[in-house]
């Protein structure tokens, strides 16, 4: 069961503002010192773990929203850092892959492929 308070409403207000990357740090500024920084650590946890924001490698956050679609996943790219919601009916032959072939299921709303966007393409982005 999940519910909302006045501090999640916050932290989530200033989340889907966010276009980019973004930090806990980026979060405690934009508050002012309205919400105290372990506040923030645990709330947005909680957002993470409900599939609303994702956590990279690096510690930075991104705002994926909620989708109802089954057949979805999220693309980022590594240049600008935009991320574009996918609805693709190709992704549910993947997900059966994994899970018949390696015996495991994917969080299906969290997934995001990294690459490069047709924009950022050819302005000289290493891809390693």
């Amino acid at each position: 069961m999940t519910y909302n308070t006045k501090q999640k409403d916050i932290i989530l207000e200033v989340i889907k503002h966010k276009h980019t990357d973004f930090t806990i740090k980026d979060i405690l500024n934009e508050l002012n010192g309205r919400i105290g920084l372990t506040t923030i650590y645990r709330l947005v946890d909680k957002l993470v773990n409900e599939g609303t924001i994702c956590k990279d490698s690096k510690g930075n956050y991104q705002y994926l929203g909620k989708c109802d679609k089954n057949n979805h996943f999220f693309i980022k790219c590594e240049n600008c850092g935009k991320l574009e919601h996918v609805d693709c009916d190709c992704i549910t032959s993947l997900w059966d892959h994994i899970y018949n072939e390696h015996k495991f299921l994917p969080t299906k709303d969290q997934i995001v492929i990294n690459g490069v966007c047709a924009k950022c393409d050819g302005k000289g982005v290493k891809i390693c």
